[in-house]
Formats: structure tokens, C-alpha cells, sequence
């Protein structure tokens, strides 16, 4: 942070003594031609008049007046815009004789008055700052012809995209990315940057999207998502353009895709299909923001016990996420429609999405459990077979009932399958490598999930400014099927020796049905007190119900299971009522906005046992205090600080109290008396962007710490190597995270390239039992690394980034044995054309880690790709491409980590060297959009 802080002061001393060195500057007024009145917060810009580069620009007055000091001498350009006027330009110059140019009052005309024949052309910042927006003139940036969305992401000073296509801004991952303001197939950003035109760009927006309840109030609630709305040119909004590609490689490889977009004026129509097995294509199953209750909801945040799909089933469910370990072989197709009609007044968004992931592989996992006075090694071996299929629609209808009053409903269902078929090979041993038990077992399961969701959200807003009322309703229902089997042999060994000592088989069907409906109510009134003050004021009402029941059967004989398992079994009931009220004062002025507030909901918990009649009560309060600052310094930087208080509810997982013997040599079990926990989260970041030099400067930082945690305590039969987890409470103690880091970009004019510093520290302190032992691990990482790219149309570009980390992590347990030691990361990536339309291209990491006292050998890898292509057609709208993966055949599926007591090693099935035959076809007809 010091090396952060020591940068930030020199470039600030540098800007400082670069203005001293310029004595020129510009000064006037602007008024209305007609009324003569003085036009307030007009743009003023100052170009150079060989290149029309942007120098230096500002805003005038209340007076209409203007100045522009520490500008340099030469033949420059003064540009005047404002709206509803015509653009202002003239020339002049600035030399050792007129060092100062005065243009007096300077008269603007409306657009309505000009003749037909005069036509100005005006020019735009690169990068503007808008209240909590941070905007990028697409134009501004240099892209190669048929780049898409993604490859202009990389050129914007904050934004990171990685080799998955997974977008980092301002130190968070963007959870949405929207084209014009609209969802578009929701859940999967990559759909946008790696298929819609760049040059169909005119903006590239950043915000961190509010709740519906926020932006309608324009009072923050601290439900915030990190977003990207892509701004297409007004031209590029009527015609379609798509993409085809079809590819295929050696050991089987393939991938194949269509991507069809049409738009017409204020409907847009998009249908997409994939399939694949190179890991590239149709593996966004995650949603980042679901449809429905939680955009919108901001009742009972960390208030609730839910019982949601999957949650403790007492199976081995795939939960749809490929991570990179194992094949998988992707098939996706989606629909995607939006419309809007009767003047504006109402509109539709709807999506269809359907598609399955089947992933096969195998993994070794090599670990080591330490306690005091000993440790306990493990060799495990899985074979993996997991298949989801999956089908989401949902639609979102706005109406605008009057000029005051608006109607937005919302609707989302989900139906998903899967199929797991798994087996495993166990064996551990203890520190003296003495065989404490052998196991193998198999799991076959299959499950099925409902999940539907509806919302309406009422606003209304009265005559007196500020002054609005509004009515959320949302109710969701989850079901979870569940049935399978597990087979199991264990063999434990006498303590010292190789001697068999028991057996435990076990050979169970087990079965699973979940369910859970969820009733939200929140009516919402806001009241102005002042010019300057308003307050938000809330009620809600929530209700929620479940059940789980779980069973599991012996058999009794062959393909006969009938005999209950009484302690793998239950019955559970769960309901839940809710009362919430708050308020949130809101204070905004000049430059300025602060607002602080708090919820507070009591909770009425009822579970009963159905098999014995016990029930556990309880009511408790939660409470939701937050606080907000922001504070813009100028157009171009800003200063914004968050806090949020949550009190964070024992999940049903860990409060019911049943043993889950999925895997028996690590047994879960409940533990009803678990108390809720609360988490501050605390966060800030400051931008600023400098318009002449093109300086961009992101810093940011976030810290949580949570009191009364709840950790898991782990009992450890150091004679047979079984284990059992609870939850517990550490009341005691608190465990905490954060994350800091700051971002500087800098274009290099003279040498036309740019360069960036990134710096980062994050560290995390947790507590868990080990034996009945506390255990308390600490571990801090601290990395910097620097870039640069450089772009030259139609002839190359290139980045390279790169730079060092280093890692501090020990346990209290076993002080001896540390994770301390130093890393590095490098990327890097380039394009070279070459003459008959010929392309060379690569892209690649290195990775790094040094031997620490844990890990007593290096690890490091390089990952290259590369390829050659060749273009046709005019617009180089067809390209035929050789491409390889992994040429140096280094992506082993290795990773490490060290988490409380817990040293892991894992080696997997992963996607490694292929080579890849690809045809790729854009086609676009589409009014505006220039073809290069």
C-alpha cells in the first residue's frame, strides 16, 4: 500500500510540474444567440489542428464563462458544444508572442435556426465519468476489423478479460453485461463479448446496477451488481449478423456454433446453438443474477433459513459446473427476444435456454490432515461421471400505467436432471506411513429439480418531488427429487501395524424430496425533507415453508432395499415468519452524497421432526444497519465508500441434525444449536481519469469481518482415520477477509502504446477445531504486476503483462510447517498480419510457484496457444484458421492448496494439446455499420 501511495504522489508531483511548464491558456463566454442568456456547464475542448486530438477541455460556469490555462503553443482548435445548440469550432494559434487567446462572448445557435447547409462536426472524451458511471467512447479505441465486443474490452483502461472470457472491473467480476439497456439471455455475459460486432459499438457503460427499489428512489439499498451495458450505434439497430464457426481436431476434439442477431428499430431477435468438448464454448451455467426476487428484493437479506435444491439430499449431486477438471462435452441452444411498443410505454424481454454438460475424467488427491501429535495422509483416486440437463425460460413485461406509475412482472422457470455416476479409491495412512484403512466406493444418483419464480414491483411517484411509494410481491418454489445408491467396503487396520482390525460395508438406496416456497412482501415510501434530505421507509412481510425428507434403506436382499436406516433418515418441517422495518436517510449536495440507515426484521422459527414430534423454536432479530458515501471531485474522478452490516443465519445444512455417510470416512452431522453469526462488510474505491494524458487511475479495497463465526470442528479418530464435522459457534473470535488493490493505466503518446501497474493484496484469518483444538489459520498474498499493448491497424498488436507475487500462510496448530513463498504470473498475447490476408497469432500464461515448507518442489507451467489463419472475401468476413492448444503440452491438471489444518495436492483429467482445423464465418447486414 505504501508503494501505491509513494506512485500516486509522484504522478501527481509529475502532472504538477508539467503545468507549471506551460504558460498558455484560452478564456471567453457563452450565451444564446436569441435571449442572450449565459449557457451554464457547456463543454469546452481545446484540439490539436493537425491530428484533432483532444488537449485539454472543461465546463463553464454559472456566467457562461470559460478558461483554459497550461495549455501548450501551436495550431489548435477551440470546440463548443451543448444540447439542442450547434457545435462551435474555430482555429487559432498560440505562440511566444500571443500566449493567451480571448474569444470574448461567443454566440451559439439552436439546431432548430441553422440552415440547412451548415454542418459542424464536433468531437468526444475518450473516457467520461457520470455520477456512478464510468462511460467509454467506442470510437476512441483502436480495434482490428471483425473484433467483437470482448477484444474492445481489453483495450479499456480498468477492464480485465481473461482467457475464459470472464470480465474483472474496479477489482470485482461483472455480473451482467446488457445491450442497450436490456438483458440479453440473462445468465451468460459471453454471449454478448464474444459474439456481438465491435464495430456496432458506440459505448461501453460501467456502473454498479442498483435494485429496482434503488433506481426508482435513487436512495442506495447496497444490493449492487457489477455491470457493462453495451450502447450500440443508433445505425447498427436495424438489419442481422451472426456467426458461424465449425472446427475439428485431433484426439476427437471438436466445436461447433451459430449465432443469428436481428434487429429492427426497438425489437431484437437472437438464437444461438453450440456444442463442443474443447471446454471453450457453452459452459456458463452459473447465473449471475437470477430473474425476478433477488434483483429486485431487498426484504430479509441474510435473514432466512432456507431450504433450497440440493441442500443436505445426503447424495452426491453434479452441480452443473465445469471447472476444468475432467472432459466435458458441452450442447447448448437459447432464444432470445425483446421488444418495445405503444410509444415506450410497454416492453418485453424474454428468454428460452436449454442445454446439457456431461464431464468424464479422473482425479488423484493427495492431502494431509495435521493435529497435535500427529498427522494423517491420504491417496484418493475418483473416476467421475457427471451429466446435467437443463431448461430455463423466463420473461420480464414493464408497463407504464400512467406518467406517474409504472408495472414491472417478472416470471422464470427452471426444470434440470442430472445423473452422477462416481467411484472412488481411498487409502490413508499415518505420519509413520502405516495403513490406517483402505476404502472403495461407488455412488450412482439421479436428481431432478422444479424451480419457479414470479415477481411484481409497483412504483408510484406524487407530485412533490421526491415524494414515491412503491409495492414488491415475489413468491418462489424449489423441488428437489432425489434417488440413488452407494456401495461402500471399508477396511480399518490395527493402530501400528498391517493387520485387518474390522469391516464396514455398506450397500444403502438412498432417497431424497425437498421442497421449499418462499412469500416476500415489501412496501417502500420515500419522503423529501429538505432540498438536501430524504428518507426511505420500509415495511415487509415474509413467509417461508419447507421440507425435507430424507431416507435411506439396507438391503435385504438382492436388489431388495427395504430395511430403514433410522439414524440416516428424517423428516423434517420447517416454517419461518417474518417481520421487517427500516429506514434510510439519504443527504445529497453539490458534489457530495451520504446516506445510512438500518433494517430490522424479527424471525419466528419453527422445525419439527414428523418421525419423533420434537420441534425446535426460536426468534431472533436481525439486524441490516448500512452506510454509504460518495463524493465526485471533478466530471473525470470520484470517491465512493460502503458499508453493509448483515446477520448471517446457520444454514439448514448445518443445523439439521442428521448424519449424511455419502463418504464414511468423513461424516457430517447436524448441530441444532447453532447461533447466527454477523458479518460488516466495508468497501471503497476511488477512479480518476485524466482526458489530455489518457491517465486512468483505480483503486479500491474491501474488508469483512465476521463476530460469532461458525466453523467446523473435525474429529479425528487417529486410530481408524475416520472423521466426523460439526458446526459450531466461536463467540470468541473473529475471522475476517480483505482485498486491496489499485489499478494505473498511461498511454505512452510518442511511442503510441500503453502501460499499466497493478497492485494487490488480500489476505484471509479463519478459525476451525481440530480434535477439540482451535486451530487458527492466517494467510496474506501480495502481487504487482505490469502491462503493456501496443495496436497498429491491419499490421499487429500485442500485450504482455506479468509480475510477482508472494504468499505468507501458516496454521497455529502446526507452526512448523508453513506455506511461505514466492510466485509469478505472465500473460501475454499478439496478432501480426501479413500480406495475401495471412495471420499469425498466439496467446499464453506462465505460472509459478516456489518450493515452500510444505510443498518442498517447484511447480510452474506454460500454457501457449497459437495459430495461423488466412481471410476472403472483402471484408474479411470469412476466415479459415490451423490452430493448436497446449503446444508445449504443459496443462498437467495440478493444483495446491492449504486450508486450515488441510495440505492438498490435486492431479486431473484436463484439455490438453490438440490441433484445430476452424472455419469461421461473420455475416452482417446491418444499416451504419462500416465493413472493412
Amino acid at each position: 500500500m505504501k508503494f501505491t501511495i509513494l506512485l500516486f504522489s509522484f504522478l501527481l508531483f509529475f502532472s504538477f510540474r508539467s503545468s507549471a511548464q506551460n504558460t498558455y491558456s484560452v478564456k471567453g463566454s457563452i450565451v444564446d444567440t436569441a435571449s442572450k442568456t449565459q449557457l451554464y456547464n457547456a463543454s469546452v475542448s481545446v484540439l490539436n489542428s493537425k491530428d484533432s486530438i483532444l488537449l485539454k477541455f472543461t465546463r463553464t460556469a454559472k456566467d457562461g464563462s470559460f478558461q483554459i490555462p497550461n495549455l501548450k503553443k501551436g495550431k489548435l482548435i477551440l470546440l463548443v458544444t451543448y444540447p439542442g445548440y450547434a457545435d462551435y469550432v474555430e482555429q487559432f494559434s498560440l505562440d511566444s508572442v500571443k500566449s493567451s487567446s480571448d474569444f470574448g462572448k461567443l454566440n451559439m445557435l439552436l439546431k432548430a435556426k441553422l440552415l440547412a447547409d451548415v454542418i459542424i462536426k464536433g468531437s468526444r472524451a475518450a473516457i467520461k465519468i457520470k455520477g456512478d458511471t464510468t462511460e467509454y467512447n467506442a470510437a476512441a479505441f483502436k480495434i482490428q476489423p471483425n473484433a467483437k465486443v470482448e477484444d474492445l474490452l481489453k483495450q479499456l483502461p480498468g477492464i480485465q478479460v481473461d482467457k475464459d472470457g470472464k470480465i474483472t472491473a474496479e477489482g470485482t467480476t461483472v455480473g451482467k453485461v446488457l445491450v442497450d439497456g436490456e438483458e440479453f439471455f440473462g445468465d451468460d455475459p459471453t454471449l454478448v463479448t464474444k459474439n456481438i460486432r465491435a464495430d456496432m459499438v458506440d459505448k461501453v457503460q460501467l456502473y454498479d446496477k442498483k435494485s429496482d427499489q434503488a433506481a426508482f428512489t435513487g436512495i442506495d439499498d447496497g444490493q449492487k451488481t457489477k455491470t457493462l451495458n453495451i450502447k450500440l450505434k443508433d445505425g447498427a439497430k436495424n438489419g442481422y449478423f451472426g456467426k458461424l464457426d465449425v472446427g475439428a481436431g485431433t484426439d476427437g476434439y471438436y466445436e461447433s456454433q451459430l449465432l443469428f442477431n436481428m434487429f429492427k428499430a426497438k425489437e431484437k431477435f437472437s438464437a444461438y446453438a453450440t456444442i463442443g468438448n474443447n471446454g471453450k464454448i457453452g459452459l456458463g451455467w452459473q447465473d449471475a443474477q437470477k430473474y425476478g426476487s433477488s434483483d429486485n428484493l431487498q426484504f430479509g437479506d441474510g435473514g432466512e433459513l432456507f431450504i433450497t435444491e440440493g441442500d443436505n439430499d445426503g447424495l452426491d449431486s453434479f452441480n452443473g459446473q465445469y471447472n476444468g477438471q475432467g472432459i466435458p462435452l458441452a450442447r447448448n441452444a437459447g432464444l432470445h427476444y425483446d421488444t418495445k411498443w405503444n410509444s415506450d410505454k410497454e416492453s418485453l424481454n424474454a428468454n428460452y435456454k436449454a442445454g446439457s454438460l456431461l464431464v468424464t475424467g479422473t482425479t488423484n488427491t493427495q492431502s494431509q490432515s495435521d493435529f497435535v501429535g500427529g498427522i494423517n495422509n491420504t491417496n484418493a483416486n475418483e473416476s467421475l461421471n457427471d451429466f446435467m440437463f437443463r431448461q430455463k425460460l423466463d420473461a420480464t413485461y414493464q408497463i407504464k400505467l400512467d406518467t406517474t406509475s409504472n408495472l414491472k412482472l417478472t416470471a422464470d422457470g427452471t426444470f434440470k436432471n442430472t445423473h452422477t455416476v462416481n467411484d472412488y479409491n481411498t487409502v490413508t495412512t499415518d505420519g509413520s506411513n502405516l495403513r490406517l484403512n483402505d476404502n472403495t466406493r461407488s455412488i450412482d444418483n439421479k436428481d431432478n429439480t422444479q424451480k419457479f419464480d414470479a415477481t411484481a414491483f409497483y412504483t408510484k411517484k406524487f407530485k412533490k418531488k421526491g415524494r414515491t411509494i412503491s409495492f414488491l410481491v415475489s413468491e418462489a418454489y424449489n423441488e428437489t427429487t432425489a434417488n440413488g445408491y452407494l456401495k461402500s467396503n471399508t477396511d480399518f487396520y490395527k493402530p501400528g501395524t498391517d493387520s485387518l482390525a474390522s469391516v464396514q460395508p455398506i450397500d444403502q438406496y438412498k432417497t431424497g424430496d425437498v421442497k421449499s416456497n418462499v412469500f416476500k412482501t415489501n412496501l417502500t415510501y420515500t419522503e423529501p425533507l429538505s432540498k438536501t434530505l430524504s428518507v426511505v421507509l420500509n415495511y415487509g412481510f415474509g413467509f417461508n415453508s419447507g421440507t425435507s425428507k430424507l431416507q435411506s434403506f439396507n438391503r435385504s436382499a438382492p436388489g431388495v432395499y427395504n430395511v430403514l436406516v433410522d439414524s440416516l433418515s428424517d423428516d423434517y418441517k420447517l416454517t419461518e415468519r417474518s417481520n421487517q422495518v427500516g429506514s434510510i436517510f439519504n443527504y445529497k449536495k453539490g458534489k457530495a452524497t451520504f446516506n445510512f440507515g438500518t433494517k430490522v426484521s424479527t424471525v419466528a422459527f419453527n422445525q419439527v421432526d414428523e418421525v419423533t414430534g420434537n420441534a425446535l423454536k426460536r426468534n431472533f432479530i436481525n439486524w441490516n444497519p448500512q452506510a454509504n458515501i460518495q463524493y465526485r471531485f471533478s466530471q473525470q474522478a470520484g470517491l465512493y465508500f460502503n458499508y453493509v452490516g448483515n446477520t448471517v443465519q446457520p444454514t439448514i445444512n448445518q443445523i439439521q441434525p442428521v448424519v449424511v455417510n455419502t463418504n464414511p470416512l468423513n461424516v457430517m452431522l447436524g448441530n441444532p444449536n447453532l447461533t447466527p453469526s454477523f458479518t460488516h462488510n466495508f468497501y471503497m474505491n476511488f477512479n480518476s481519469y485524466k482526458v489530455i494524458s489518457g491517465q486512468s487511475i483505480f483503486m479500491y479495497g474491501n474488508l469483512s469481518f465476521t463476530t460469532n463465526p461458525i466453523v467446523n470442528n473435525m474429529i479425528t479418530d487417529t486410530t481408524t482415520g475416520k472423521s466426523t464435522t460439526q458446526y459450531v459457534n466461536l463467540s470468541s473470535k473473529k475471522q475476517s477477509n480483505y482485498n486491496l488493490g489499485a489499478y494505473f493505466d498511461k498511454k505512452v503518446a510518442k511511442l503510441d502504446f500503453n502501460l499499466g501497474l497493478n497492485i494487490g493484496i488480500n489476505g484471509t484469518n479463519s478459525y476451525n477445531f481440530n480434535n477439540n483444538d482451535l486451530n487458527f489459520t492466517n494467510s496474506n498474498t501480495y502481487n504487482i504486476s505490469f502491462r503493456a499493448s501496443k495496436y497498429k491497424e491491419k499490421k499487429y498488436d500485442f500485450y504482455l503483462g506479468i509480475g510477482p507475487t508472494y504468499t505468507v500462510s501458516g496454521s497455529s496448530l502446526q507452526p512448523e510447517l508453513n506455506n511461505n513463498g514466492r510466485g509469478a504470473n505472465g500473460e501475454y498475447g499478439f496478432t501480426v498480419y501479413l500480406p495475401l490476408k495471412f495471420q499469425i497469432a498466439s496467446d499464453g500464461n506462465y505460472e509459478w510457484r516456489g518450493k515452500t515448507e510444505t510443498f518442498d518442489s517447484d511447480f510452474h507451467r506454460t500454457l501457449i496457444n497459437a495459430s495461423v489463419a488466412k481471410t476472403f472475401l472483402k471484408g474479411d468476413n470469412l476466415k479459415l484458421s490451423l490452430a493448436v492448444n497446449d503446444l508445449l503440452n504443459q496443462n498437467s491438471g495440478f493444483d495446491r492448496t492449504v486450508s486450515g489444518n488441510f495440505i492438498t495436492q490435486n492431479t486431473y483429467t484436463t484439455i490438453r494439446r490438440y490441433f484445430m482445423v476452424s472455419v469461421v464465418w461473420d455475416f452482417n447486414k446491418m444499416g451504419g455499420v462500416t465493413k472493412k
